[in-house]
């Protein structure tokens, strides 16, 4: 029987490309539309010192789930390029792997969430106005870790097997879900910051759940067989030492942009706000760049799995043309545009202000930022993790950290703490060429074996 999720390893490589990367942005967006949402209902119902609250969470809350996202990536790796050498006995193992994997990490993430909130924000130095709702957003969010971790596992396994369809289907529910209930929670009943999160953690459970009946109720080889839930070691060392350089660079990364937060909370509350409006919108300029790193990972995989590497170099290089002109694009009109994208969440003109002054600070330099992320994909999905997780960690995380520490004391203005992002990821860019011409990724490839 020919299996689902071959249009990958056949056929015109941009359509397979763009098929299996429109499913997966139009859900990246309805994704990014709910978060919005939350930011927007909070804005406009509770003022700007709740927006604050909600949006200082983001680095703290990307810290806490990025690592077992980056477990889940290279999870999605070896089950793509089972899937691709047609080794379904050993894609059974690693798929059952992979759930267990998230059920326990779920488990793991609401404890440390839960537990650690508080002297996390303090940590950061979030506003004294603004912490005590803070803690409550980032409580409520953790609670229901379990939800979006799951969510994140079996819409990886889909992917990964070339079904990018489903996981659209199901976040578009989730996402009309989500805006219903932030509108009954904050705006009719009236219970405060910490509901946007409750709504948000709801309509995630609800996605996760459908994921995972899609998955059970398949009669594909990817099915999963409740009963068969379970470790096993080998694959789970397979899963780990692939997904392990992904998820210490998310980490670490994030543990960077925590300190940028923390740089940026010592301007005040109006300063966190019309950054965290920035932030917002900035989520919608990932979507082209993150679908494209996304559907590269799985491209690569399957089609090196299937040792068709020409093929994998062609993907390669089309997938990296598109994701820079998509994401340079968008950067020109939120440029222009941002002074009116930032009045929908905050009508205080100094939070738009804020708002526009970082815009016009990073946007024209959405390229490179594609560029980076698009060869991370690459490599990740050629089972070269570890490259994109010590470029990243230089360039990101200590040349970032450094620059900020540095050059905020000679300049003390929230502006020169902007300019940290165009500078690395052009150092990143810089690397990822030099390694992409230099290096033969491709043909240094060898199948995982269990």
């Amino acid at each position: 029987m020919e299996k689902k999720g071959t249009k990958l390893l056949e056929g015109s490589i941009w359509r397979g490309i763009v098929g299996f990367a429109i499913p997966i942005f139009l859900g990246n967006l309805f994704q990014q539309l709910y978060n919005t949402v939350d930011s927007l209902i909070v804005g406009k119902f509770l003022g700007s010192e709740a927006l604050a609250a909600v949006t200082s969470s983001g680095s703290l809350i990307f810290l806490m789930v990025g690592f077992f996202n980056g477990i889940a990536i290279g999870a999605g790796v070896v089950i793509s390029k089972y899937f691709g050498a047609k080794d379904y006995e050993t894609l059974k193992k690693a798929v059952h792997t992979d759930v267990a994997f998230g059920l326990a990490a779920g488990v793991i993430l609401t404890a440390l969430g839960m537990l650690l909130a508080p002297l996390m924000l303090q940590w950061m130095g979030t506003p004294t106005e603004v912490l005590p709702n803070s803690i409550a957003y980032f409580r409520t969010y953790f609670a229901g870790s379990v939800a979006f971790v799951m969510y994140n596992i079996v819409m990886g396994i889909l992917q990964a097997v070339g079904d990018s369809k489903h996981p659209l289907y199901y976040l578009i529910f989730s996402s009309v879900v989500n805006v219903l209930l932030d509108l009954l929670f904050v705006g009719v009943f009236k219970w405060g910051i910490a509901s946007a999160a409750l709504a948000t953690v709801l309509s995630q459970a609800a996605s996760a759940i459908l994921c995972f009946l899609r998955l059970v109720r398949s009669e594909e080889v990817y099915q999963v067989c409740i009963r068969d839930i379970r470790f096993h070691p080998q694959m789970l060392r397979q899963i780990i030492s692939m997904g392990l350089p992904t998820g210490l660079q998310n980490s670490i990364i994030a543990i960077a942009n925590v300190v940028v937060q923390s740089n940026i909370n010592a301007f005040g509350m109006l300063v966190v706000a019309g950054s965290g409006v920035y932030s917002k919108i900035e989520g919608f300029v990932f979507l082209p760049i993150t679908c494209f790193s996304m559907s590269l990972t799985t491209f690569i995989g399957q089609n090196l799995g299937a040792k068709q590497f020409d093929r994998a170099k062609k993907g390669a290089r089309f997938g990296v043309v598109c994701s820079i002109l998509l994401a340079e694009a968008v950067g020109l009109i939120v440029y222009f545009a941002m002074p009116v994208l930032a009045s929908l969440f905050d009508s205080n003109p100094n939070v738009i202000a804020i708002a526009t002054l970082q815009a016009r600070t990073e946007s024209l330099f959405y390229f490179l930022l594609a560029y980076s992320h698009c060869i991370s994909g690459i490599l990740r999905g050629a089972g070269k993790s570890s490259v994109p997780m010590y470029v990243m960690l230089v360039s990101w995380c200590a040349i970032r950290i450094t620059y900020i520490t540095v050059a905020v004391r000679i300049v003390p203005a929230v502006q020169t703490i902007y300019w940290a992002y165009p500078m690395t990821w052009s150092i990143s860019s810089a690397i990822f060429l030099i390694y992409y011409l230099k290096v033969d990724w491709v043909h240094g490839f060898e199948m995982l074996k269990e």
